[in-house]
């Protein structure tokens, strides 16, 4: 389906009405297992020699549709979703690591990502090297033998910052490692990183693509180009596989390889699966995309500009403003806009944020964002909290800063909230 426009992709790529009743929406498949045509079918199924459905760990058929649909809007081969966005990051590096290995990671990343790659990732002997991935230079110096992907954010959270994916996406192809970037703050509607040259892409479908805070989800998009079996580096993926008797992935599966490893093993044996209802809201969500993405920008611009002429305001990060050093990104990465999140640091410091987090009435105090609603948290006090203050600064999450999820309401509306609580902040 790919001859068609993104609106038209959004409602319709991956969904067919069901053979069963007709039904035109994808039904929720709440099954946990598949019965078999026969031994013969059973069989290949297991080994990998047909395509179906065996088990809800592995593969579901709502859950199939929602794959499908994310990887064409993407622009990849394939996609696996899982649990959580969380899960696509474990499951987005599970086939290229191995004891020893290492990432070199962005520093602007959400404070959850920073944790698990400082922390989570060395309880499997791999880790990871954190650098400013606007100093090309410091990536490409942090790369060694062992390094096995460059990771990033399309538009980082929480400061709304663009990277520069061309010019990491040539770094990682001189060092024959894919670059990963999760799109989740951006959607494919306003970023396709596959484009700029990424080779992996991945998803908290708890934020944006789903925009209704009712379920959490992730997803990690293939994009087939990347040559597993060029340097050795990846050998789950180029070499024999003992679990299904010597099948080589990328030799077997060809651009589908990454895809096939992530459910045949990665599902498998980690079971991070997405279960079906999410599925089902997050393919209800996905339908009025490209019309959230566009309010959301709108709002955030106008939120912003206003934002950045006020008094108690010291700084807005919202690269869609002519005063960010990111606004000359735009054009090539994020075209259709610069998202809409963002943090406002304020001159009162730590204590004004606090209490401007505590007089808003219509933004909602959660740890979420890209809801329809508005949102506002303290990152430094919360989802960076376990940061040390000079990590919380690069990531730019700074105590004096609160971070800004703009949803679809009226903009003017969400104006008169923010000014009320400025006033009240002091």
């Amino acid at each position: 389906m790919t001859q068609y426009g993104f609106d038209t992709l959004q409602i319709h790529a991956g969904a067919r009405p069901d053979p069963a009743t007709g039904a035109r929406q994808t039904p929720i498949y709440q099954t946990t297992a598949y019965v078999f045509r026969d031994a013969d079918h059973a069989a290949a199924l297991f080994n990998l020699q047909e395509v179906g459905f065996i088990y809800s760990r592995l593969t579901n058929p709502t859950v199939a549709v929602l794959q499908e649909r994310i990887a064409t809007l993407e622009g990849g081969q394939g996609a696996v979703c899982c649990s959580s966005g969380h899960a696509a990051q474990i499951m987005a590096l599970f086939p290229l690591m191995a004891p020893g290995r290492n990432i070199v990671a962005s520093t602007r990343l959400y404070g959850g990502t920073v944790t698990q790659f400082s922390n989570t990732i060395k309880r499997f002997g791999w880790s990871a090297t954190f650098v400013d991935t606007d100093d090309l230079d410091a990536v490409k110096a942090a790369i060694d033998d062992d390094t096995r992907a460059i990771f990033c954010e399309s538009i980082a959270n929480p400061g709304g910052y663009i990277s520069d994916l061309p010019a990491l996406a040539k770094i990682a192809d001189e060092a024959g490692i894919p670059l990963i970037v999760d799109n989740t703050s951006a959607t494919p509607y306003l970023c396709r990183p596959i484009e700029h040259g990424a080779t992996l892409v991945v998803h908290s479908t708890t934020k944006y693509l789903t925009g209704n805070g009712t379920v959490t989800g992730g997803c990690i998009v293939d994009s087939g180009k990347f040559d597993w079996s060029a340097s050795g580096k990846f050998p789950s993926l180029s070499e024999p596989e003992s679990a299904y008797h010597g099948l080589k992935f990328h030799e077997t599966f060809g651009p589908l390889a990454y895809t096939f490893h992530g459910i045949a093993i990665g599902l498998r044996d980690l079971g991070m699966t997405m279960n079906p209802q999410a599925a089902h809201y997050t393919l209800m969500g996905i339908e009025t995309l490209s019309l959230r993405m566009e309010r959301h920008v709108a709002n955030a611009v106008k939120v912003a500009q206003w934002l950045e002429g006020h008094d108690a305001v010291e700084a807005v990060t919202y690269a869609g403003l002519d005063s960010s050093p990111y606004k000359s990104r735009m054009g090539t990465i994020c075209p259709k806009g610069a998202g809409a999140l963002f943090t406002v640091a304020l001159k009162g410091g730590y204590d004004a944020c606090v209490r401007l987090v505590d007089s808003l009435e219509l933004f909602s105090h959660v740890a979420n964002l890209g809801d329809t609603r508005s949102l506002v948290i303290h990152s430094a006090s919360t989802t960076h909290r376990q940061l040390t203050e000079e990590q919380q600064v690069k990531a730019g999450a700074a105590p004096d800063v609160v971070r800004l999820s703009i949803g679809i309401e009226d903009a003017d509306d969400l104006i008169a909230d923010l000014s009320q609580a400025l006033d009240k902040a002091g």
